[in-house]
C-alpha cells in the first residue's frame, strides 16, 4: 500500500492580522452574522488597519475568512460611564486610537454561522488576550451585545435579564459567552448600539483584566508631554566656504542645544548661501554645483545632531537623483539617524529657474517626542498633505520655507495657522531673512517665523506659541504640549478631528 498523502486531508486554521485585501471578504461575513444591521464600510476598515493593524484580527480556514475581531486602546477612564459605541470608536473609525493608553477596546466579534461551534470566539478572544498582554495592557473592555434580551424584555429589566444570564438562568449567545471566556460586568449601558434592536440598543460592559500587567508609573503621572522647539530665521548672507556655512549652522544648533531643546529647525533650501562664493551666474548651473555639496551637509547635520543632543530638521537641500535635481528636507535625529521629505508641490519659479522635480510621497517620522512630518514651503498650501499626514499620527508639522516677499510669506504662515486649527496639531514655520545680492533668484528674503497651536483655551493665545520679529537674524523657541494636544482632541471646545462626516467626503491618498 503507497503512503497516503496528508495533504489531502489538510484544513489549515490560522488566526491572523487582518489585511486590505480581506476587507471585502469581512464585510459579507458581517452582512452574513448581523442581519438587520449595518454593517462596516470600506472606509472603516481601512482606517482601523492605518491606525491599528494588531488589533484588527480575523480566522482564516482552508483560505476562507470565517471570523474576526476589531479592536482599539484607549484610556478608558477618559470616557463617560455611559458612553455609546459611537463615542467609544469615533463612529467606527477609531481615528481616536491611542497608543499609550491602558486599555484594549474590543468593538466587534463576529463568526460565520456555519462554523459556530468550532471554538472560533474562543481562539479570537485568545488572540486579543495574547495582544493584551504583549503590549501590557491592564485590561479588556468590551461592550458587549445581548441579542436574546428583546426574547424577555416585557418582563425583565436590562438588570434582571443579565442577572439571569449571570446565573445560568437563561442563556444569551454572547453574555453567556463572555462570562465564560472570564470577563466580568461593569455596568449595563443604553442606547449603545441604535441598529441592535435584539438587545433593545443596551450592552453590557464587561472587563477582563490582565493579571500579568506591570504598572505605567511615567503615564500613571503625566500630566504633561513637553516638547521645545528652536525655530532659526537665518540671515542670508555673503560666505567665502563651506566652512563658514557649517560655523554658522553651528552657532544655531549650540543656541539650541544650551536652550534645551528638542528640535532645531532650520529654513528651506538655506543653503543656497553656498550660491554666494560659487561665482556661478546661471542659476541651473549653480544648482547643478549646489548639489555637490549633499555629502558634506548631510555630515554636517548629522555630526551637529549627535553632539548637541539635538534633533535637527536640516531645513532643505537641493539633492540630485538619477539626473533630476529634488528640493528635500532631512530629519537629523540626535540618536544619529537620518530620515528625508522630498518637496510635492513645485512653485513656478522653482520650475523656470532651477528645473526642480517633484517627490510623490507624505512621509510621517518617528521621533523620540512623537510622530512628526516636514511640509517644504508650499506644501503646506495643500490643506490634503496635513490631513494625510494627522491621519497617519503626525502631532508637529514643520516647514522650512524661503519667500521673498511679504504676500509670499503670508501664503505659508496663514495656511500654516489654519493647517493647526483643522488637523488640531502644532505646526512650525521657519525662513531665510537677509540678502545675497549676487545670486540669481536668490537675492532678497522676507520671513517671520513662528510656531501655531490650535486655537482653543488650553492654547497659547491667538494659537501663537512665539514668533520672531521680521526679517531678523534670531531664533524663537516654545514649548508645545503633545499631552495637552491629546486630551483637546478629545474633549476641546470644538473637535475637528472627530466631528468630521467621512460618510459624505474623505480624502484618498494614493500609495
Amino acid at each position: 500500500m503507497s503512503k497516503i498523502d496528508l495533504s489531502k486531508f489538510e484544513k489549515k486554521m490560522i488566526i491572523r492580522q487582518i489585511e486590505r485585501k480581506d476587507i471585502d471578504e469581512i464585510i459579507k461575513l458581517q452582512e452574513k452574522c448581523f442581519k438587520g444591521m449595518v454593517p462596516w464600510e470600506r472606509e472603516q476598515l481601512v482606517s482601523h488597519i492605518e491606525h491599528f493593524p494588531e488589533g484588527q484580527i480575523c480566522a482564516e480556514f482552508d483560505g476562507e475568512i470565517i471570523g474576526s475581531c476589531s479592536s482599539l486602546i484607549v484610556n478608558f477612564d477618559e470616557y463617560d460611564d455611559k458612553h455609546t459605541w459611537d463615542d467609544i470608536t469615533d463612529e467606527g473609525y477609531i481615528s481616536n486610537h491611542n497608543p499609550d493608553g491602558y486599555n484594549l477596546y474590543g468593538i466587534e466579534v463576529m463568526v460565520h454561522p456555519e462554523y459556530r461551534g468550532m471554538k472560533i470566539g474562543n481562539r479570537l478572544y485568545e488572540a486579543r488576550k495574547d495582544l493584551a498582554r504583549r503590549l501590557n495592557l491592564k485590561s479588556i473592555i468590551i461592550g458587549g451585545r445581548i441579542p436574546n434580551y428583546h426574547k424577555h424584555s416585557e418582563e425583565l429589566s436590562p438588570r434582571s435579564y443579565v442577572e439571569e444570564v449571570i446565573h445560568h438562568k437563561i442563556y444569551d449567545p454572547v453574555l453567556s459567552f463572555q462570562l465564560m471566556n472570564g470577563f466580568t460586568l461593569m455596568r449595563i449601558n443604553p442606547n449603545y448600539l441604535p441598529d441592535d434592536l435584539q438587545s433593545n440598543k443596551f450592552a453590557t460592559l464587561m472587563e477582563w483584566n490582565n493579571i500579568d500587567y506591570a504598572g505605567k508609573s511615567k503615564q500613571h503621572y503625566k500630566t504633561s508631554f513637553p516638547v521645545r522647539i528652536c525655530v532659526v530665521q537665518y540671515e542670508m548672507k555673503q560666505i567665502d566656504s563651506f566652512d563658514a556655512f557649517a560655523k554658522q549652522v553651528e552657532y544655531y544648533t549650540d543656541v539650541a542645544s544650551d536652550a534645551g531643546s528638542d528640535f532645531a529647525v532650520f529654513p528651506e533650501i538655506f543653503t543656497t548661501q553656498l550660491m554666494s562664493f560659487l561665482e556661478e551666474k546661471s542659476p541651473s548651473k549653480a544648482i547643478q554645483r549646489l548639489t555637490e555639496y549633499t555629502e558634506d551637509y548631510i555630515q554636517l547635520f548629522t555630526d551637529l545632531a549627535v553632539r548637541y543632543n539635538v534633533n535637527i530638521i536640516g531645513g532643505s537641500h537641493f539633492v540630485e537623483e538619477d539626473e533630476n535635481i529634488y528640493n528635500i528636507a532631512y530629519l537629523f535625529r540626535r540618536d544619529g539617524t537620518i530620515e528625508k521629505q522630498y518637496k510635492l508641490h513645485i512653485t513656478p519659479n522653482e520650475r523656470k529657474w532651477w528645473g526642480i522635480s517633484r517627490g510623490d510621497r507624505v512621509r510621517v517620522f518617528d521621533t523620540d517626542c512623537g510622530r512628526i512630518a516636514i511640509q517644504i514651503c508650499y506644501d503646506i498650501e495643500f490643506p490634503e498633505l496635513a490631513r494625510i499626514a494627522t491621519d497617519q499620527g503626525a502631532k508637529i508639522i514643520f516647514t522650512p520655507f524661503c519667500t521673498e516677499d511679504r504676500q509670499g510669506y503670508l501664503r505659508v504662515r496663514y495656511c500654516a495657522q489654519a493647517r493647526a486649527v483643522e488637523n488640531q496639531i502644532y505646526t512650525v514655520i521657519a525662513g531665510t531673512v537677509g540678502n545675497l545680492p549676487q545670486t540669481e533668484n536668490m537675492d532678497i528674503q522676507y520671513a517671520q517665523s513662528a510656531i501655531f497651536a490650535p486655537s482653543d483655551f488650553e492654547f497659547a493665545r491667538d494659537g501663537i506659541v512665539g514668533e520672531t520679529n521680521p526679517n531678523i537674524d534670531m531664533v524663537v523657541i516654545g514649548d508645545v504640549d503633545l499631552e495637552v494636544l491629546r486630551r483637546q482632541r478629545q474633549s476641546g471646545t470644538v473637535r475637528q478631528l472627530k466631528d468630521r462626516r467621512p460618510d459624505i467626503y474623505q480624502i484618498t491618498y494614493r500609495q
